[in-house]
């Protein structure tokens, strides 16, 4: 008997929809509730999807979000163990933290947004509108959180500032993690769409004041969705002018 067998015996196996937040859950639950304790070895992603009746894809970004939340770590060649039981004070999302994200992107996006709506092409705002179409019809979360990081490079690129464009390609990654996990345990998506459609309106017609602050609510709104899971990570001042 495998280390879930013991708790998932009288679980239904999981659905196709939402797949990797149910997954997230279940696993999240168990190790904050003592099911799977501190130091477990997890078993190895083809089980779980086995156990689970999932892709190992779902289960792949149920991981990554136990391990932003700080619950579990990876070691090459040894595998995944939960290292806590209680969500991190601070997401992990590699190269850069959540904290590290709130306080930069409001000084590169903001403007970036703004200069958007000056400088962007018909072709740019072809380009973002594709984008955003193919979010609203979008199911799979990992695919939406690659649209959703291909959206914020377009513009800082509409922007015409490389400065701004490097930036936002060094952080892609990170930005991905994050959304993941946010859209894990608090999906957003409705409200990212609402979000992206009123940037893209106000790039649309050329106000840099307009896009400037629909990208300042935008990030205002990652914040405090990202306050209701990390405790204190609402205090980077995204809602003041910087």
């Amino acid at each position: 008997m495998n280390m879930l067998d013991s708790w998932t015996a009288t679980q239904d196996r999981v659905v196709r929809v939402g797949a990797a937040e149910q997954v997230f859950a279940s696993l999240r639950g168990a190790i904050e509730g003592g099911k799977i304790p501190v130091g477990t070895r997890l078993d190895s992603e083809a089980s779980l999807a086995k156990q689970y009746g999932v892709s190992r894809t779902m289960v792949r970004e149920a991981l990554r979000s136990c391990t932003a939340l700080g619950l579990t770590a990876t070691y090459t060649g040894k595998g995944t163990f939960v290292i806590a039981d209680k969500v991190a004070q601070d997401l992990k999302l590699g190269k850069y933290s959540a904290s590290a994200l709130l306080e930069a992107r409001p000084h590169v996006e903001v403007p970036a947004a703004g200069l958007a709506a000056q400088r962007r092409s018909n072709e740019d705002l072809e380009a973002l509108r594709e984008i955003l179409r193919e979010m609203s019809e979008e199911d799979d979360l990992h695919q939406w959180v690659l649209l959703n990081t291909e959206f914020h490079v377009t513009i800082a690129r509409c922007s015409g500032n490389g400065v701004f464009e490097s930036f936002l390609s060094d952080i892609c990654d990170a930005m991905a993690n994050q959304s993941n996990t946010l859209n894990l345990v608090a999906d957003r998506r409705p409200e990212s769409g609402q979000e992206h459609a009123r940037i893209l309106a106000a790039i649309e017609s050329g106000s840099a004041e307009e896009a400037s602050l629909a990208m300042r609510e935008h990030l205002r709104g990652v914040e405090y969705a990202l306050g209701t899971i990390i405790p204190g990570s609402g205090d980077s001042g995204v809602g003041q002018t910087p």
